[in-house]
């Protein structure tokens, strides 16, 4: 009885910092973080294909999004409706080519725990280390299953909805506020892309995030702004190096997704070059 006093004790204590889910492994990792592809960068293809475009960029990791189809000759859409041999097949083409499945989102999660469970199986069936939503309603049912499934969950921003004052995730503290008192596997999944689109400083709101930051989805911009197209990461107006420097001081664990919303049918170098920007940024501080 008392190692079981001893053990609850342990977690609990455990549930002070984010991110409890089982860890995204050293040899995906590249220049010390997780980076790799949204799925999304490559949404005119099948989920195979965006597989073999992430590979081609260099990415060791991926963050699949629903309703892409699985590939060029099965048109079903990635997410909890896949079947077995359909996981199954996916996972194969995933190891084929060397990348690993870390995330889905950005997702809608049902308050209805029977509905909101077909996606944690799911998300449990790939392997993933977390899931991507803004579903702020469902907090109660998210919190409930990502702690029995021991994924992570990450409220995602888009940016703000001036004349829709109910869309309130473009706020970094409105996300810390959201999350500070629930288990550590919630916190953010910050775009810092959108935080740039409303003119606010990244490394500030990741800041005001501090050890809640789940997952990232990064773009860079040559201004601030709306309208603003997507170039290559490090180039921009976001600070990209300001960025890692942060992640890095919090102890960050989560994956770092690239989401180049441009080029849409040839977008594999641009992705290469935010890769190479995050090894070159690692190599210089003596990481692989």
């Amino acid at each position: 009885m008392k190692h079981s006093l001893l053990f609850s004790l342990a977690l609990a204590l455990a549930g002070t910092t984010a991110a409890n889910a089982v860890p995204i492994p050293e040899d995906a990792k590249i220049g010390g973080f997780a980076i790799g592809a949204q799925a999304y960068t490559f949404n005119r293809f099948s989920a195979w294909e965006a597989v073999e475009k992430a590979a081609h960029a260099g990415a060791k990791v991926i963050e699949f999004y629903p309703g892409q189809r699985l590939s060029k000759t099965d048109r079903a859409g990635i997410g909890p409706g896949l079947s077995d041999d359909q996981i199954a097949s996916l996972k194969e083409h995933l190891k084929k080519h060397k990348v690993r499945a870390v995330n889905f989102g950005v997702t809608g999660i049902s308050r209805n725990e029977a509905e909101a469970r077909k996606l944690f199986d799911f998300a449990k069936k790939l392997e993933l280390y977390a899931i991507t939503t803004e579903s702020v309603d469902a907090i109660d049912t998210i919190e409930k299953l990502a702690k029995e499934y021991d994924i992570n969950v990450g409220f995602h921003n888009h940016p703000r909805q001036p004349r829709n004052p109910n869309y309130k995730v473009w706020d970094a503290k409105f996300i810390r506020d959201l999350v500070k008192d629930r288990d550590s596997h919630l916190g953010a999944a910050a775009d810092v892309g959108h935080w740039a689109t409303d003119g606010k400083d990244a490394v500030e709101n990741l800041r005001i995030l501090k050890g809640r930051i789940i997952s990232l989805h990064v773009k860079d911009r040559p201004v601030k702004g709306r309208g603003s197209e997507n170039i290559a990461l490090g180039a921009g107006v976001v600070g990209i190096a300001g960025v890692l420097d942060e992640l890095e001081a919090q102890g960050f664990k989560g994956n770092i997704s690239i989401e180049h919303e441009s080029n849409w049918n040839n977008n594999v170098p641009e992705v290469a070059a935010g890769i190479g920007f995050v090894r070159g940024y690692g190599a210089a501080k003596g990481k692989k």
